[in-house]
């Protein structure tokens, strides 16, 4: 099979990545409360740039303008001082000193008050050690996915590969080597097995009779077609193996132990190598997955695309020791089928002598990019790499034939070259290559392309434990949650992760005195007014002040005039004098409007949108209709729900002094479209000490896991200083009236292997622009990355003991891991935050890059916990902290602004003629009034 099919494809850069070495913060590895003590909080300007002096933006730290009272510094957390700029220059004497004296931050030059050093490099830097372990919580036993690895510490050589002629297949590459090994084992290798990754590295247990050497190979035909056409004949190899390095396995043993500070990573890749070698040998590779259809049935998932189980693998440095990381795994695959059947069949065009519509020429690219297909002209087959189709029909299109030096069409060029009339001359053509050279290929004639404890670890003295581990975990208590004192219940201890809104009001409704609704559905025009009828008297009982009088009658309208009918809404309103508060709008029946919908709405009018499927609103269920409620409080800028230690001021690091939490997350277009921007988003919580109303901005760029936008200097301003951190930091200070003296951001969709990366930029981002808001101010930073695309599982020791598991038999809600399956040395921990409800509940991780505010472990996982609780949407936990969930739900929404614009009118591929990538248009601007309210929701 040629690639991952489909539109289940997963957003690139956030599967589990192999560990990222740990330079420095070594420790030992204690348990229960902890036998290290935490370590001293890290000083505000750690990490920073030059940035501007610039007038302040708000008023001086010192002297606060708030009605809202701030504990005195007696009442910060013991061992963690004052921001001021004096103790920030004075911190910082040194890079030596600050390495000697505090071991696991972030080494840096020496900033004054009004500036921070500029990023360092990523060897520089010591993610935090982990400040002891978690005590709060019933203490249970849970089973995970891990399997211990032990390791002996033996001899192990790295030898660099050269194969001649190059091969960009890692499967030739592997046939090449196991005919090498097979070949001259005994003769040339001293009978040593050789574990190979497919590309440049071998790995042997002991050295080779020789340093460098070059054998030749020659592989059989094995009667498939190669790249110039024909069949495969007997091909020779000529591979060099030199000598690069002997890994060290007992350096990685004292990472392990804690007594050696990094992380070798060239031993920890030998061992990985070593144990993937035979799957890899045997079964289809998928990124770090194997599929194969002898792992089990393969199934259909529609649309051309069926796929194949197989199994995940990946060795991970943990506490216990290494630990083999196993789960069960499903990839998609394209059916091995004609082009011309999978056109046919999935795009249900029943007449293939007639063109392609404008749209199923768009379906038609995104579904075939990156396809490898095989073209069987009647002489000989080949196999080619789709990258694209042509604008036009076969017939049509046009291209210079350089032997005759005359332009030609593909059809009449397959009839004079091979003799083959195209019986669809009228279907576009598929590309291969990209400019200048193209290749055209007729659909008709091409057919998508399919694939069809060892010896060697007991040689490198590795055992792999066949018992799943079983690991100490804690279950946390539920929060305590707060409604408004008016309704039967003011408060409430969910029981198994959700709660319900019976004798329940808002905390603080909101209140809607214009709005109307607009019905694109084919329900009868009685159907709206009813249902709005039952959605206000269901949002009037749960606490919001809503009219019961549209500003603008309530009507119905064809899907097909969607923008002209929310114009007109618009129109209509403006000329009473008065502005749409919320605009609620029955779907069409078929899919497709929503994006257009919230871009027009959003981005052009100004008006804040709850959408209702038609499906769904015609059952006028309650439990829909209060789902609703929950979603139009807080899109009008009212609270479901706080938590009650929050408003009593009991939640350490968050309440005793104003605090901001952000969320942030980074989504990207489908792998091949980079032509399509990636979209960051961040949200910030305006509530303090609340922490429940969070304002979100979003922004496009060149596809990349880094947020660029966080801060930004405006060159057609003087060099203004701007960016999103900035506008959330200044939309704080106007909700609060005082600025925070605290930042907590949780950063979703970062792999382990960009965690130095995103870091060292992002934290210098948020820096820079709390610089550039007042000299000095550099509020201590505690930076948290979300990983939900991870594959370690936790299950109950006992599944038939219904008092350690919730009703869909998983863990229970609010178990958190900080022992064994965690780093060595990090601060990191797994938390299942929610209830499951199908299938295998999947935990969180949580890892600390930056903790300058000094958490214990009980402190941020009960912290992060009881956020969990307070997800706007519904009476639910979830299972990520709710600002990462809302930054994702953000970025989500704002490619919608964009959808169908990037991309889809190219046909030559995501690249023009000179290969550089096209600049990246902004995404519409939203609008204030709605930008002030959470429109995500």
């Amino acid at each position: 099979m040629s690639r991952r099919g489909g539109g289940r494809r997963p957003d690139p850069g956030r599967d589990q990545q192999p560990p990222s070495p740990a330079v420095g913060g070594g420790r030992g590895r204690g348990r229960g409360g902890g036998r290290g003590r935490a370590p001293p909080a890290q000083v505000p300007g750690s990490i920073g740039a030059q940035a501007p002096s610039p007038a302040p933006a708000f008023p001086p730290l010192t002297n606060p303008s708030s009605s809202r009272p701030v504990p005195p510094p007696s009442a910060r957390p013991q061992g963690v001082p004052a921001a001021s700029p004096a103790a920030v220059a004075s911190s910082f004497s040194s890079v030596q000193k600050l390495a000697g004296e505090v071991q696991g931050k972030l080494l840096v030059s020496e900033p004054t008050a009004s500036r921070a050093a500029a990023p360092v490099s990523s060897k520089a830097i010591a993610l935090p050690r982990r400040p002891g372990y978690g005590t709060i919580g019933r203490k249970c036993m849970v089973r995970a996915n891990h399997f211990l690895v032990k390791v002996q510490d033996i001899e192990i050589r790295h030898y660099d590969v050269t194969i001649t002629p190059t091969v960009t297949s890692k499967k030739v590459n592997r046939d090449v080597i196991a005919t090498l090994e097979k070949l001259y084992r005994q003769s040339h290798l001293g009978n040593r097995m050789v574990a190979y990754d497919g590309m440049k590295s071998l790995f042997t247990a002991g050295a080779l009779p020789f340093e460098s050497k070059e054998f030749e190979v020659k592989l059989e035909s094995d009667n498939q077609p190669g790249p110039s056409g024909a069949p495969r004949k007997e091909r020779l190899f000529k591979v060099a193996i030199k000598l690069a390095s002997q890994p060290d396995i007992g350096h990685l043993l004292r990472f392990l132990d804690g007594t050696q500070r990094d992380m070798p990573q060239d031993t920890f890749q030998a061992l990985d190598v070593v144990l993937r070698h035979n799957p890899s040998a045997h079964y289809t590779v998928v990124g770090r997955s194997f599929c194969s259809i002898s792992l089990g049935p393969k199934g259909t998932l529609g649309d051309g695309v069926e796929y194949w189980r197989g199994f995940y693998q990946s060795l991970r440095p943990t506490q216990m020791g290494l630990s083999l990381n196993i789960d069960v795994s499903a990839r998609s695959f394209y059916e091995p089928v004609p082009v011309m059947d999978f056109i046919s069949k999935n795009f249900r065009i029943q007449n293939l002598s007639r063109p392609l519509s404008d749209q199923d020429c768009i379906k038609l690219k995104k579904a075939m990019r990156g396809v490898k297909v095989r073209m069987d002209n009647g002489q000989f087959a080949r196999i080619h790499k789709v990258t694209g189709i042509s604008s036009k029909p076969a017939n049509q299109t046009m291209f210079l034939l350089e032997e005759q030096n005359t332009t030609i069409s593909v059809a009449q060029y397959f009839l004079q070259k091979y003799k083959i009339r195209l019986n669809y001359p009228s279907l576009p053509a598929l590309q291969a290559g990209n400019a200048p050279k193209l290749y055209y290929l007729p659909i008709e004639v091409v057919a998508e392309k399919s694939f069809k404890d060892s010896d060697i670890v007991q040689q490198f003295g590795i055992q792999v434990k066949p018992q799943p581990a079983l690991i100490e975990a804690r279950v946390l208590n539920p929060p305590m949650l707060k409604y408004d004192g008016s309704g039967r219940e003011a408060n409430v201890s969910p029981q198994m992760g959700q709660w319900n809104m019976i004798n329940k009001k808002m905390v603080n409704g909101g209140r809607v005195d214009y709005w109307t609704c607009l019905n694109f559905s084919s329900l009868n025009n009685d159907f709206p007014i009813d249902f709005c009828g039952e959605l206000i008297d269901m949002c009037n009982s749960k606490g919001m002040l809503f009219n019961k009088n549209p500003l603008v009658p309530i009507r119905s309208e064809r899907p097909q005039h969607i923008e002209k009918a929310l114009t007109d809404v618009h129109y209509q309103a403006t000329q009473q004098g008065r502005e749409l508060q919320l605009l609620i709008i029955i779907l069409p029946d078929f899919s497709g409007s929503y994006g257009t919908i919230k871009r027009i709405c959003e981005t052009e009018l100004g008006i804040v949108t709850q959408c209702c499927q038609p499906k769904q609103a015609s059952k006028f269920s309650k439990q829909y209709m209060e789902n609703l409620s929950l979603k139009i409080n807080v899109k009008v800028g009212g609270r479901n729900t706080v938590l009650n230690d929050a408003v009593q001021r009991r939640i350490p690091l968050l309440t005793d002094r104003p605090t901001i939490v952000f969320g942030a997350d980074v989504t990207h277009a489908q792998p091949g479209e980079d032509s399509t921007p990636s979209i960051a988003a961040v949200v910030a919580s305006m509530d303090w000490p609340e922490v429940t109303k969070y304002r979100g901005i979003v922004s496009a760029q060149a596809r990349g896991e880094i947020i660029l936008d966080l801060y930004k200097e405006d060159p057609a301003r003087g060099g203004a200083p701007g960016g999103m951190i900035r506008d959330l930091l200044l939309a704080f200070y106007k909700s609060n009236r005082i600025k925070p003296h605290r930042i907590l951001f949780y950063r979703d969709g970062v792999s382990e292997g960009q965690f130095f990366q995103v870091l060292l930029h992002e934290v210098d981002a948020i820096r820079k622009a709390c610089l550039s808001l007042e000299q000095g101010y550099l509020p201590r930073i505690t930076f948290v990355v979300v990983q939900k695309r991870h594959h370690t599982r936790l299950f109950p020791e006992d599944h038939q003991n219904r008092g350690t598991t919730d009703r869909s038999g998983n863990i229970l809600p609010g178990t958190v891991v900080d022992t064994s399956i965690c780093h060595p040395t990090e601060f990191d921990f797994y938390l299942n935050s929610h209830a499951g409800i199908q299938g295998t509940s999947k935990p969180s991780h949580y890892h600390v890059l930056l903790d300058e505010n000094g958490f214990s472990a009980d402190g941020l996982q009960v912290l992060t916990n009881n956020l969990c609780y307070t997800y706007a949407r519904c009476t639910r936990s979830v299972s990520v902290v709710p600002p990462a969930y809302y930054a994702h739900l953000a970025a989500f929404r704002a490619r919608y602004y964009i959808e169908g614009t990037a991309s889809d009118g190219s046909s030559s591929g995501e690249r023009g003629a000179t290969g550089m990538a096209r600049e990246v248009q902004p995404l519409p601007e939203i609008k204030d009034n709605v930008k002030n309210v959470m429109f995500y929701c």
